[in-house]
């Protein structure tokens, strides 16, 4: 089961990983093969999800950021 709280957008993501713009995920997606990815995907220039433990723990283990409170 899936926490809706859990859920968040590309701008989200961004904003975790102290990306400054949400088109940079997708870059991101291509260059790291083991980056979570989307658990809703509506297609092209739609919506996408990404549960934000996972992108959490992704970015601790790759040392993109120290801690959940944001970048290094």
């Amino acid at each position: 089961m899936i926490r809706s709280e859990d859920l968040i957008d590309a701008q989200g993501v961004a904003d975790l990983l102290g990306l400054a713009q949400r088109n940079t995920i997708s870059a991101y997606q291509r260059r790291y093969p083991d980056m979570p990815r989307p658990v809703v995907n509506l297609g092209p220039k739609r919506t996408r999800l990404w549960l934000r433990p996972q992108i959490e723990a992704w970015a601790r283990e790759t040392g993109r950021i120290d801690d959940v409170n944001g970048p290094e």
